[in-house]
């Protein structure tokens, strides 16, 4: 399974597409915009003849990635006022996310432009009705290599995208290796070998990650970093993804396998490419790296990825991890059984779920991984 060509959120506007169930992520980033604009304070602002570069690495294709876009542009504007200076840069935003990523419904959100011509500040030109003050593009592309020239990027930032791997390690797949993940689709509980080329991956790319970053921000520029993460120090422990992808989506692989729908080879060849690095985990790689400073790294209790209006109904909370579940991974899911047997995958995700929903809105908390980086000098 090639994941750079394959790997996305599940594109459109329908049910379970990630523009309509990423409420949740919406409520938890916006719950860390204190923490992204002490980020966007460190920003060293340059004279205003010369362009103001935004990228959101890992932008999917809802909403959000463009309100964290407003966010940080208007930010910056009263950054700009505060010093007197009322003629602010252009601006520009670049949304990555791999090739497969639904960039069409993303552009299709995108408010008109309206440059910076007779009104007082970008920000008014952006309230009024609903505008945006920037120009923008779109770059597709693994951000665990170069994307952008050389000193082009004033500010990164990326929210719930570095826990996906690059790759699944070869050796979980290989039934000779001692990492094979037999019986499993994720990590979640899984032995130490198997946890441990996973951790070798997330420290692999993550690394990658941070030196082409390096390379492509400008000096006095910053960046902003968001995902999940665990607060226990065993990787076997992976937290609300582990209760997400290692339960009831483990339970309802091994259906298909009883029903004689799939073999136990089939289930044992899909894993899902999540890592939920501790704040250890993380820092390790940083400083291993040297390439950026650390201003704060901390771990967020993000909450549950559950957005349900009656908690009471059993039916609802399962059909909304099945919904979440699938907006995620369904896209993967889909390419190694096939749509049919997916709707029945997810089904069994959903009615399980449902058995379990008191425990589930219990005890289903997502903690984030927060990092605010400057380049080292």
């Amino acid at each position: 399974m090639d994941l750079e060509k394959l790997l996305s959120m599940k594109g459109g506007k329908g049910e379970a597409s990630y523009a309509n169930n990423s409420q949740a992520q919406a409520m938890h980033a916006k719950s860390m915009h204190h923490l992204l604009k002490e980020t966007l304070d460190k920003v060293e602002l340059h004279a205003p003849d010369t362009p103001f570069v935004v990228v959101d690495l890992g932008c999917s294709c809802g909403s959000n990635t463009l309100n964290v876009v407003d966010v940080i542009i208007n930010h910056i504007i009263k950054r700009y006022e505060a010093i007197g200076c009322f003629e602010q840069p252009e601006f520009s935003a670049f949304f990555s996310d791999l090739p497969s990523n639904d960039f069409n419904t993303l552009f299709q959100l995108l408010p008109p432009l309206v440059p910076n011509s007779g009104v007082s500040t970008m920000e008014e030109c952006l309230a009024a009705n609903n505008h945006r003050s920037y120009f923008a593009a779109g770059v597709p592309g693994s951000f665990y290599r170069r994307l952008f020239p050389a000193r082009s990027i004033d500010v990164f930032h990326s929210a719930f995208s570095l826990h996906w791997l690059s790759q699944i390690p070869e050796c979980v797949l290989d039934k000779r290796s001692s990492a094979y993940n037999k019986g499993r689709v994720y990590i979640h509980g899984a032995g130490e070998s198997t946890t441990n080329a996973y951790k070798k991956q997330f420290q692999t790319d993550l690394a990658g990650f941070l030196s082409a970053r390096s390379v492509e921000m400008k000096r006095g520029g910053s960046m902003f970093l968001v995902c999940l993460g665990r607060t226990s120090a065993d990787p076997t422990d992976q937290g609300g993804a582990g209760l997400l992808f290692g339960t009831h989506f483990q339970d309802a692989w091994d259906d298909l396998v009883q029903e004689g729908l799939i073999s136990c080879e089939k289930r044992d060849s899909f894993n899902i490419p999540v890592y939920a690095p501790s704040l250890q985990d993380f820092k390790e790689v940083v400083e291993a790296n040297g390439s950026f400073v650390i201003n704060k790294l901390e771990v967020f209790k993000g909450g549950s990825p559950l957005v349900v209006n009656q908690p009471d109904d059993a039916t609802e909370v399962g059909r909304a991890l099945a919904i979440s579940c699938r907006s995620v991974s369904g896209v993967l899911v889909d390419a190694h059984i096939g749509d049919k047997l997916s709707d029945k995958l997810f089904l069994g995700v959903e009615k399980r779920a449902a058995c379990n929903a008191k425990e589930l809105l219990e005890k289903l908390q997502f903690f984030h991984i927060v990092a605010s980086l400057s380049v080292a000098q």
